[in-house]
């Protein structure tokens, strides 16, 4: 059944506010009384930290965990250099309901649950006939987007329509108990718009925000540099509108990535950005709500090469640095075996008056 959102993005905005700063003080108070030596386990000290100021608590909770991957075509694959054809992204989706893709693997490690959603695919699935069919709802927008090459990627009343897609499809997961959102992709071609977005909002020279992608060789990247520049020059995004930088040269599912993260900051739950694709949904959503970012944790940096100016733009730190590049949610799900570590060790490593432990 094809789902589409009746609120609107202004009204999901003016619902979302700072985590609670008083909360994380109290539990910088707790790891400070912590048995072991100020802060000695570095930066997995902060996280828990950070997860009590967005769920307002001193227990925090990451047990119920869930891997969104939002699905979309792009049609900037006409201009012709990528080594993989569009109908990979429907295949692939079939593979992930089957359960055999990598963040199948990488989530059941996890104990996350892994969804799909179809913002914008070219052909049409039908849950009923597919195995798995259940873990995929069609949201589409659209069959693939338009060649930003050649002029907008999609209308603005379509980019919209993406995010509060993406928001509607997480919040039923928050619904349903999920504590930590992971955001995946599937679309290929999908490096390029990302490559848009970052260079517009972080105003990175073009040249060092484009990688290459699926394994482009040097010829086929410079083509792939040639028609972002183009896109670019043709539909002029505004990078102080993330809507219009979506609409011009994004696609439709980075708009639900955004809509997803729009939705863990609605709502207190933390948000554990994948790599390229997601961090370029995560500049959408900061450009839209800047208060987003502080729900954000950056699971890893990828190896396609201007993902490391997005996190430094978004001011965060990868948890890991694994030199992957596959997407679909993979790096968000090996950052919550991290995340899920933190918690526990806030949780169960006493305080110095809980061992009774005298003058420290």
């Amino acid at each position: 059944m094809q789902k589409h959102s009746t609120r609107s993005l202004d009204s999901i905005i003016q619902a979302i506010h700072p985590p609670h700063n008083e909360w994380r003080r109290k539990a910088e108070a707790r790891t400070a009384q912590l048995v072991m030596p100020p802060r000695a386990l570095g930066r997995l000290h902060a996280i828990p930290e950070k997860i009590c100021a967005i769920q307002q608590t001193l227990n925090p909770d990451v047990s119920s965990k869930t891997i969104l991957i939002m699905a979309g075509d792009h049609g900037i694959m006409q201009e012709g250099y990528s080594p993989f054809p569009q109908a990979v992204t429907p295949e692939m989706i079939k593979t992930f309901l089957r359960g055999g893709a990598g963040i199948n693997a990488l989530a059941s490690s996890v104990q996350a649950e892994v969804r799909v959603v179809d913002l914008g695919i070219v052909p049409d699935l039908d849950p009923n006939e597919l195995e798995g069919g259940d873990h995929l709802t069609i949201a589409k927008i659209g069959r693939g987007t338009a060649n930003f090459a050649r002029g907008p990627a999609m209308s603005r009343e379509q980019a919209a329509q993406a995010v509060c897609s993406g928001f509607d499809r997480a919040e039923a997961h928050i619904h349903q108990g999920t504590k930590l959102l992971g955001p995946g992709d599937m679309g290929i071609g999908n490096t390029s718009p990302s490559a848009a977005i970052g260079t517009v909002i972080t105003q990175t020279p073009l040249e060092t925000m484009v990688g290459r992608g699926t394994g482009v060789d040097d010829s086929a990247l410079a083509q792939k540099v040639k028609a972002i520049q183009k896109g670019l020059e043709i539909n002029r995004p505004d990078p102080r509108d993330g809507l219009d930088v979506l609409a011009k040269v994004g696609g439709f599912e980075i708009g639900g990535i955004a809509g997803l993260i729009l939705a863990g900051a609605a709502h207190g739950v933390p948000v554990v950005l994948d790599g390229f694709i997601a961090t370029a949904g995560a500049l959408i959503a900061q450009s839209l709500c800047p208060v987003s970012r502080d729900y954000l944790f950056a699971g890893h940096c990828s190896a396609e090469q201007g993902h490391r100016a997005m996190l430094d733009f978004l001011r965060l730190e990868p948890i890991l640095d694994l030199e992957m590049r596959l997407g679909e949610g993979t790096g968000a799900a090996l950052a919550m075996a991290v995340i899920e570590a933190g918690v526990t060790m806030f949780e169960q490593v006493q305080t110095f008056a809980e061992a009774g432990i005298p003058g420290a």
